[in-house]
């Protein structure tokens, strides 16, 4: 029921909303539900001290995620937005933020249709024996009893094995990755003390990127194959030879599938677990019944997704947004979280309904932006929770459930480590 139905008037909110704070943090939908009762843009404040409107309803949002005033190139930002965004330092900023999502048309066409053929549901149905193998090899490795942290033992390393082996990672270097570089994605502003960490962090990944580009570039020269291995990586480096990507751009697209592709596979695994944990009867039924999987996955991530916001967006005039005046330069943000929430297309939005279809939820956005891996996440998550539920009996939380930890990262949901206890290992 919403506030409107109950016939209770919404709270009034402050101005700007404040989106900061473990209560909002832990669960942030019945201030979303408030925002939403209220109306479609809320000027809100970020932790970096940056003001920037929201969108919350669903229509609001589908409409935002295709208007192409909106732009997402950072060039189009104002003074305001760029004193104190929680943006990458330069030169990493231009070097490593060339890639789709701050990318406009016609660049943004030219980009992503080198990426595209990768992540085909076709391919990726193709390659979901070898996904399996990965997940089994992981739940071997587990405790014979838990409990087990399933961030560290499972939900942090699955998805960039099977990234690696999508995109065509070496193992040598696959095996180098460090974690703690995927944390580049929780940006912090200027002034923040965690800025020369953040830093150190982000010099440590964009070295990285230089010996992946080095190997294969290296190998592609070495096989004399003018288009190189039939691999992503590869690919790219041979377009960025012909001088169809750039340097930054190539380097700017690795960045983002080391870290946009798997970093936020991590957080669902561990988002659509809790949501499981809190609803045992929803759990039991779904381990009782794997063909409700692709459906049940669908849900999770409409129930509570890891991307719970959208990076930025720009529009180059003043403009009107939804009934709401927006000044040339303020960033422009999609609650991807509060539209998948919102009752007026979703009935009964705070139910875990594994059986709800149809299901147009917006985790994965919508318009050009539309995330290319959706396919692949899908099969993750599919896979992920069938291996969990199927091999690990009687999965529950090992801590209470207020000392959950949230990752206090601006845009994203999830959780640095998830302690599980279960009876035994199958």
């Amino acid at each position: 029921m919403t506030l409107q139905e109950s016939g209770t008037a919404p709270e009034a909110l402050p101005e700007p909303v404040p989106l900061m704070g473990c209560p909002y943090k832990s669960n942030p939908y019945p201030l979303y539900e408030r925002m939403r009762e209220t109306g479609p843009v809320h000027r809100v404040l970020f932790p970096s001290g940056v003001h920037a409107w929201l969108v919350t309803g669903y229509d609001a949002a589908h409409s935002a995620l295709g208007d192409d005033r909106l732009g997402k190139n950072h060039d189009r930002g104002n003074d305001r937005w760029r004193a104190r965004a929680s943006i990458m330092p330069e030169p990493q900023h231009s070097q490593l933020q060339a890639h789709l999502l701050h990318q406009d048309p016609p660049a943004h066409t030219r980009m992503r249709r080198f990426v595209t053929d990768a992540f085909t549901p076709r391919r990726i149905e193709h390659l979901r024996p070898r996904f399996q193998e990965l997940a089994d090899a992981l739940v071997d490795a587990l405790p014979e009893t838990g409990p087990a942290d399933l961030v560290t033992g499972f939900a942090a390393r699955f998805p960039f094995q099977v990234l690696a082996e999508v995109i065509g990672l070496p193992t040598e270097l696959a095996a180098r990755f460090d974690r703690d570089w995927g944390k580049v994605v929780q940006p912090v502003g200027p002034t923040d003390p965690g800025r020369p960490l953040y830093e150190a962090r982000l010099h440590g990944l964009q070295s990285y990127i230089a010996e992946v580009v080095a190997h294969k570039r290296e190998h592609v020269v070495a096989h004399k194959r003018e288009h190189g291995e039939d691999d992503l990586l590869s690919r790219l480096v041979v377009a960025r030879d012909r001088r169809e990507l750039s340097q930054e751009e190539l380097d700017s697209m690795i960045f983002q599938l080391l870290v946009a592709g798997q970093e936020p596979v991590t957080n669902q695994i561990t988002t659509a677990l809790i949501a499981l944990f809190r609803h045992p009867a929803e759990l039991a039924r779904l381990r009782d019944n794997p063909e409700l999987m692709p459906r049940a996955v669908d849900e999770l991530l409409r129930y509570d997704s890891a991307f719970e916001l959208t990076t930025w967006r720009f529009f180059d005039q003043d403009s009107e947004l939804h009934g709401t005046d927006v000044p040339a330069g303020d960033s422009v943000i999609v609650s991807l979280c509060a539209a998948n929430r919102d009752p007026r297309r979703f009935p009964d939005p705070d139910t875990l309904d594994l059986d709800r279809s149809p299901n147009p939820h917006l985790a994965f956005g919508h318009g050009i932006h539309f995330c290319p891996g959706a396919a692949l996440a899908r099969a993750e998550l599919q896979i992920a929770l069938g291996t969990l539920l199927a091999r690990l009996p009687g999965p529950h939380l090992a801590i209470e459930d207020g000392d959950i930890e949230w990752i206090p990262a601006v845009l994203g949901r999830g959780t640095n480590d998830l302690p599980v206890g279960y009876d035994r290992r199958v």
